[in-house]
């Protein structure tokens, strides 16, 4: 889901709501006394030497509570003997044999407390507070969204934090500086009191040389907020943002909800955040039945409605006057993990694409809502976003029709000697490199362009139309979305072929049959096409097929690989193959029939 922290509380201790264990203040005493960057013990220890003599002492440190953690998670129990903090064991004692990720009830246990924890060198440790929501399996709960509101909720019964930070679980802070940049722009005098968020872009640490599977998402994710920050601030992209907290609770004069004013009640005299009113009322908020009946997830706190809650939420929130900033310094402030296997890649896409057609058709959507509460420029720029399912239908249009007529030696296009030739060839030209020049403006490489393409135009046979079913299945009541974490977690052999480019088939997947027969109905296409021009000529009148088929052929090279040329685990199953050479056998045998 993802972990948030609230910063910058009156009690001036930065306060942690995660469930990681503390290294006792060691680790970062170093960091700062020798100025290291890389706060990641596995990056910093995986990567540079070692250049202080606490080094190996921390290293010893780290490996040993990393086996704890791996023994755990593989043996599915807490040894007691591994655990010496009575505190910890405490914690833990909660989770009992009949606890499952869907059905607990909530758990709220402080780890660390800075009124009593301190440092080996004197100084307070931050507060670091463990929240399990409670869950149900009767009870909806709506994803991170969900998660994201109880969090909110705990962190006020227990501190008046008025920043925090929303951060996934799968990524590292890779600039300690990143606090002060939002400081900079949060106290600012100059800046809008009613700054929500400061956004800070999602980059990677894992994505190979050449960027397999265009996860670097160079331009949506540093290039186009750049341009919203000019009008009322960029989106926020589920993690690396620092929000204001009382930007969840209404109008910048409105106090809060009653929830929220009652914690700060019993917060006054108390100086424990142990105390057992604080913690009974920690638990209360974090039930999963507490939001019924109240303005939770529809006027504060973040918004339900669509799986991509962060998007609808920022947008909600900019439609009520609320901005948001984007912060890009030189050095990534926030690092993560990116999928490796294409089923992963084209299964989150399809849920990102579904959340956005989800948006479209709420009440609070960017065409009619947007267009009156914000610059409709900025409202086209989340249309922009929750429009991208529709570009399927174009997508499969040029994957198939050009090829079928081409197969059946009939030509939609005009020739190359026709004055509206030289339109068509703008358009295809112009279009791809205004994107090459926006990728390398922002830093990128040709290689990652290319293959940011390529990935663009299988969404468009998957993920897009895959997002479009899903979304009338669902408004049909025929279908329940479940919420799945993508893997990102991967063995020696996936990483090998990943290092090495290629792509990640492995299973059976509908993603992998509809992407096959598409590349299947361009090569034979092609072929056809080309063995029917050196018989007969009309290369004038076939040219725009060829190119596009050949074009399709060139993107779908690493699917014919994977078909015919590859041997290891990640190949395409023979059984997807097998049923998309029959099926684009079929589509050939119908459209021969049909133009007959």
């Amino acid at each position: 889901m993802g972990n948030m922290a609230d910063l910058f509380p009156k009690s001036d201790p930065v306060e942690g709501f995660t469930g990681k264990p503390p290294t006792g203040g060691q680790g970062e005493r170093v960091s700062r006394k020798y100025d290291i960057m890389d706060r990641s013990p596995d990056v910093y220890f995986g990567s540079d030497p070692f250049l202080f003599p606490e080094a190996y002492e921390i290293k010893a440190m780290y490996e040993t509570m990393k086996d704890k953690i791996e023994m755990v998670v593989n043996s599915g129990t807490v040894d007691p003997h591994l655990i010496t903090n009575q505190r910890w064991i405490k914690a833990l004692r909660r989770w009992t044999p009949t606890f499952t990720p869907q059905n607990h009830p909530a758990v709220v246990e402080i780890l660390l407390e800075s009124n009593e924890d301190i440092d080996i060198t004197g100084h307070p440790l931050p507060n670091l507070i463990y929240v399990s929501r409670e869950k149900n399996e009767n009870v909806h709960h709506n994803f991170k969204g969900g998660a994201l509101n109880t969090t909110i909720r705990v962190s006020a019964a227990i501190s008046d934090a008025p920043i925090f930070l929303v951060l996934d679980c799968d990524m590292y802070s890779n600039n300690p500086r990143t606090p002060l940049y939002t400081l900079c722009h949060f106290l600012d005098p100059k800046v809008d009191p009613n700054l929500a968020l400061v956004q800070f872009p999602q980059r990677f640490n894992d994505i190979n040389e050449v960027d397999t599977y265009g996860s670097e998402h160079l331009i949506a994710l540093r290039t186009i907020p750049k341009g919203m920050d000019g009008f009322c601030g960029t989106m926020f992209t589920g993690t690396g943002g620092f929000f204001k907290r009382q930007a969840f609770l209404g109008s910048t004069t409105f106090v809060g909800p009653s929830d929220i004013r009652q914690a700060k009640s019993n917060r006054l005299g108390i100086k424990s955040i142990k105390s057992a009113d604080l913690l009974r009322e920690a638990h209360l908020v974090a039930g999963c039945q507490y939001e019924e009946n109240t303005r939770w997830g529809s006027e504060i706190g973040f918004r339900y409605g669509s799986l991509v809650e962060d998007i609808y939420t920022i947008f909600r929130l900019q439609c009520e006057g609320w901005t948001s900033v984007f912060c890009d310094p030189e050095r990534a402030s926030f690092l993560g993990n990116s999928p490796k296997s294409l089923s992963d890649i084209l299964i989150q896409s399809k849920r990102w694409f579904l959340g956005s057609l989800e948006m479209i058709f709420l009440k609070h959507n960017p065409i009619t809502y947007g267009f009156k509460y914000m610059n409709p420029i900025h409202a086209l720029s989340y249309a922009h976003y929750n429009f991208r399912a529709f570009w399927g239908i174009p997508v499969l249009i040029y994957a198939f029709l050009p090829q079928v007529a081409l197969m059946n030696s009939l030509s939609i296009f005009p020739k190359v000697s026709d004055p509206w030739f030289p339109l068509y060839a703008f358009l295809f030209l112009g279009a791809y490199t205004k994107s090459l020049v926006e990728f390398k403006l922002a830093g990128g490489l040709f290689v990652r362009w290319w293959n940011s393409q390529r990935l663009w135009l299988l969404w468009g046979c998957s993920s897009y139309p895959f997002s479009m079913i899903d979304w009338v299945l669902k408004s049909l009541g025929l279908s329940t979305i479940e919420f799945n974490v993508t893997s990102k977690v991967l063995d020696d052999e996936v990483s090998k072929r990943y290092k090495a480019g290629l792509f990640e088939f492995g299973v059976e997947s509908p993603f992998f049959l509809t992407i096959s027969i598409a590349a299947v109905v361009n090569l034979f296409a092609f072929l056809t096409g080309t063995i029917h021009v050196l018989k007969n000529g009309r290369f004038d009148e076939l040219f725009a097929q060829l190119f596009i088929a050949g074009y399709g052929v060139i993107n779908s090279w690493p699917i014919y690989e994977a078909m015919v040329l590859r041997g290891d685990k990640g190949k395409m199953p023979a059984i997807t193959t097998f049923k998309a050479i029959g099926v684009s056998f079929v589509i050939y045998c119908v459209s021969s029939s049909a133009f007959s």
